[in-house]
């Protein structure tokens, strides 16, 4: 096949990836965007809204280690297909239950591990049909789309009432659902997707358990599981409380944190190119652009923590999360497609999101009882502190080759 073609395959790919990803994250985000709506409309108070976000997460987490695992046998089409449908007929359907709150919280729990369906298959898809090249720029416009969803369910909370942003978004995901279907099929008919699969002949090279185990120790996993913990809780629990941080400790109106919101998250999408700049800035070296994402991040919070001018407090912030966001970068952009000759990359995502998850479920809800206590300037040191430990995290400890 010509660079060419090559090149363009990749290309189109990486779009209908993009698109579908966009509507999960748009999905994921309207209970964030619409929070401050329905704690001042009294649907459901801050510790309803932390519960919700922590169900969501747990099923989200516990979903990415099973799909993921599934991901590497079936096909990524109808695990993506599935993935997001189910998600769309949840989140349709979700308003009309609100007055039981446990039902509520299953249904939000149903759309986690609906949408974990999505992510492992996809970034397969990418690695074992594109070169690692253009990998390497896929799972960039997927980390753009992931950031740019908070803007979008924030103009959906600005536009409609709580209930209609997530019907909007149930219609949205089912619509992805059908066109993913769609165009998958027709790749798969042109050989643009070819599913590699595990077989007998290449199980005493790589496929056994301990095999697998062995090739990601050796890639760094253990480095990258903490790595993914704490990028996880900044990325994932510290970005949904924004508008409740806006409103409770700036003082903002509800309308006003939504609006805030809105336009910071689309800066906050930005990050994926900013992590891209500085790993080149570094001469594509992990390590380097881990510690200098997460020094950063952390002397951003502490200015957060010290600065209580509203203008300057969000901007730090905002900064903040996206210096975290480069070190998460370096997971899903650089590290994951790098797994590609292993056969072992949706098994790989999915572990990762596990446990990025698993990490924002305990932070999310640990976040709604601890304002109470220790406030919103405590969280901000709190958050500081992981960011401390993410640099040391990041240190080599000794030479090996990087990713």
């Amino acid at each position: 096949m010509s660079t060419n073609a090559m090149s363009k395959n990749a290309f189109f790919i990486g779009v209908i990836c993009s698109f579908a990803y966009l509507s999960v994250y748009i999905a994921r985000n309207v209970l964030s965007a619409v929070s401050p709506q329905m704690i001042s409309d009294g649907i459901f108070s801050e510790n309803i809204i932390g519960s919700l976000s922590s169900v969501f997460f747990f099923a989200y987490a516990i979903g990415q280690l099973i799909n993921g695992l599934i991901g590497d046998v079936i096909k990524s089409k109808y695990m993506i297909t599935i993935g997001l449908l189910l998600a769309g007929i949840t989140s349709f359907i979700l308003p009309i239950f609100t007055e039981s709150t446990i039902t509520t919280i299953l249904l939000y729990g149903l759309l986690g591990f609906a949408l974990s369906m999505i992510y492992g298959p996809m970034t397969k898809a990418i690695a074992e049909n594109t070169e690692p090249y253009h990998a390497i720029k896929c799972n960039l416009a997927l980390n753009f789309a992931a950031y740019f969803g908070a803007p979008i369910a924030g103009l959906l909370a600005l536009a409609f009432l709580w209930d209609t942003a997530f019907k909007s978004s149930g219609i949205m995901l089912c619509f992805m659902a059908v066109l993913c279907f769609v165009i998958f099929s027709y790749f798969e008919a042109k050989k643009i997707i070819v599913y590699k699969r595990s077989d007998d002949s290449q199980k005493d090279k790589r496929n056994s358990f301990k095999t697998s185990l062995n090739i990601l120790f050796k890639r760094s996993i253990v480095k990258y599981t903490f790595v993914s913990i704490l990028t996880g809780i900044i990325r994932t629990s510290v970005l949904f409380w924004l508008p409740t941080y806006l409103m409770q400790y700036l003082n903002f109106s509800e309308k006003n944190s939504t609006s805030i919101f809105t336009v910071t998250s689309l800066f906050i999408s930005l990050g994926s190119f900013a992590a891209a700049y500085i790993y080149k800035l570094f001469r594509n070296n992990t390590d380097k652009t881990l510690i200098f994402s997460f020094l950063l991040a952390a002397i951003l919070f502490l200015g957060a923590f010290i600065i209580k001018q509203e203008v300057v407090n969000i901007l730090l912030l905002i900064l903040a999360i996206v210096a975290s966001n480069c070190a998460s970068t370096m997971i899903w952009s650089f590290y994951c497609p790098s797994l590609a000759d292993t056969g072992l990359v949706s098994s790989a995502t999915g572990y990762l999101d596990f446990i990025s998850y698993m990490a924002a479920a305990i932070s999310s809800k640990l976040f709604a009882n601890a304002v109470g206590d220790i406030g919103w300037g405590g969280l901000i040191l709190v958050w500081f502190a992981l960011m401390i430990i993410g640099v040391i995290i990041s240190i080599p400890y000794k030479k090996r080759c990087d990713v």
